[in-house]
């Protein structure tokens, strides 16, 4: 199956005064895959993420965008002041104005119709998640850039919520890069991994990545043998209705080294 190229990014520096916070990183996109950023706090995940979406001007390095490409963002978290009355349906129709039936059929696509009217300062880590999830929808993109998406949510939610993810993916065929800091949770709900610690150490299948020395040295020894078992016991994914479908890869021509 061919793939349709949406982003890449090619050599990609960034220094910033004496400290080199990005080395070299070169990240190709496609469509109908998952590709997940891993590596350990101030590895330069969420800056990566900036300068793919333009916020952030590299040193060096060129990052190039299919033309017209519609990028749905969902940041780590988002502040919001709890004396401002703002309910769930006026969260997703600012700033853009979007039809209410727009907004039904996004909160819809992440399992949240019911929350429409409550207010945005009641919600529960998971159901926060998936409005922001239902806003990055709206914008009906090509790429969907997922930073932490489970940020704030207990275990049982954030495997529901990865498999969200990967519903979404392939209800839209769009693409998704999401960062995450644990390999063992996104194992079942990802096609691509690359492991980052300012330069890409490993990249490649779960499984490959799990087993690749630079993650061991990164992650512990003990960590990656957690992940093979887990791995193991769960060599499969589940849809939104708990029945299990069989792992699909974005490319024959992963590597990693």
């Amino acid at each position: 199956m061919t793939h349709r190229d949406l982003a890449r990014l090619e050599n990609v520096s960034l220094k910033v005064g004496n400290k080199q916070i990005l080395s070299s990183i070169s990240l190709p996109l496609h469509d109908d895959c998952i590709t997940t950023l891993i590596g350990p706090n101030g590895a330069g995940k969420s800056t990566l993420v900036k300068i793919l979406l333009g916020l952030v001007k590299p040193t060096s390095g060129t990052i190039w965008r299919e033309p017209g490409l519609r990028i749905g963002y969902m940041p780590q978290k988002i502040q919001i002041d709890r004396t401002l009355p703002l309910n769930v349906k006026h969260f997703l129709q600012t700033p853009h104005g979007y039809p209410l039936h727009e907004i039904e059929a996004a909160l819809k696509d992440v399992g949240a119709s019911h929350l429409l009217n409550y207010s945005i300062h009641d919600l529960s880590g998971g159901e926060m998640q998936r409005a922001l999830l239902a806003r990055a929808l709206l914008r009906q993109p090509d790429l969907l850039v997922l930073d932490e998406p489970v940020q704030g949510v207990d275990v049982n939610g954030q495997t529901e919520l990865y498999r969200l993810i990967t519903e979404i993916r392939k209800r839209r065929r769009c693409g998704v890069l999401m960062i995450s800091h644990d390999l063992h949770l996104v194992m079942a709900s990802t096609d691509h991994v690359i492991c980052l610690n300012t330069h890409v150490c490993c990249s490649g299948h779960p499984e490959a990545v799990s087993a690749d020395p630079a993650y061991i040295e990164l992650f512990g020894a003990s960590h990656a043998a957690t992940l093979a078992l887990y791995n193991h016991h769960h060599n499969h994914s589940h849809n939104l209705h708990g029945d299990v479908v069989a792992g699909e890869c974005c490319d024959g021509d992963h590597h990693h080294g």
